[in-house]
């Protein structure tokens, strides 16, 4: 109960207004937000079918509070998971576990689902759809968690900015953004893109293979990659520390989230013919 206890503590909410001063300040920050505001929009479908299906069964006027109230106390708790999350990433070769995991779910986000997942049975009253909401989207959302707290790199105030923007996007656009990302599918595949640039960055600042993978670039290789950057009036990247190797492994991860997720797409839409002649 303690570390409950030092969220609400004043001094911890000073300290986070204070942080987020001072990084709302940098550009990067608002980079970061963009991504998880995308990674939200993208991975959350099945989320906000969870709220429509369980609130589908409650009278108009309660409908609308079903709704607010259980994806703000989902959000809530994925709040303090992504937290925990973040903090874990610190520990060596957690990262690299994360980065694969979220190279699967960017590959999946590629491929067609069946027919009839995610029903939710509809509640029959405010705080049972509540119940249904917070757990379910709990039980869902470990794509949702693995992916924001990679992109938060750390931040605290990132990450509950991030995800408390998400909400309205959610609940009152779901239907809007899905029909978007029917129509535009190229959105799906930047997206899926995106997720594999970010779990290649990720495994590349793991503790256990961030000096390995220095040492490398500081070598022959770092400074041949160098001087080819200076040919055509670029900075240096690669050797004395930088973040050449970051950059080579995001678009590695690219390329094995489309290549992987174009072959599992490619066969699932095939196994789906089979059931609908057979």
């Amino acid at each position: 109960m303690n570390w409950l206890l030092q969220i609400f503590d004043p001094a911890t909410i000073s300290a986070f207004f204070t942080q987020f001063q001072a990084e709302m300040q940098q550009p990067a920050f608002w980079v970061a937000l963009g991504k998880i505001m995308w990674i939200n929009i993208l991975l959350s479908g099945d989320n906000a079918l969870v709220i429509a299906m369980a609130c589908r069964g409650l009278p108009p006027r309660q409908r609308f509070w079903g709704m607010i109230l259980g994806a703000g106390v989902a959000v809530l708790l994925r709040i303090i998971f992504t937290g925990i999350v973040v903090t874990l990433m610190g520990l060596p070769f957690l990262k690299l576990v994360g980065g694969l995991a979220l190279l699967f779910i960017a590959a999946k986000l590629l491929v067609p689902e069946h027919e009839g997942e995610g029903d939710v049975d509809a509640a029959a009253h405010l705080w049972a759809a509540v119940q249904i909401v917070a757990i379910a989207d709990i039980v869902m959302s470990l794509d949702n968690v693995i992916a924001v707290a990679a992109a938060a790199n750390g931040s605290i105030p990132l990450l509950v900015i991030g995800l408390a923007i998400s909400v309205p996007l959610i609940v009152a656009g779901a239907a809007l953004i899905m029909a978007l990302l029917t129509r535009l599918p190229a959105l799906v595949w930047a997206g899926a893109g995106l997720l594999g640039w970010i779990a290649g960055e990720v495994m590349a600042t793991d503790p256990a293979l961030q000096p390995s993978l220095h040492a490398f670039f500081n070598g022959p290789v770092g400074v041949g990659l160098d001087g080819m950057l200076k040919a055509i009036g670029m900075a240096p990247q690669f050797a004395n520390g930088g973040h050449g190797g970051e950059v080579i492994l995001g678009l590695v991860g690219i390329a094995v989230v489309l290549v992987v997720g174009s072959v599992w797409r490619k066969r699932r839409l095939q196994g789906a013919e089979h059931s609908a002649t057979a």
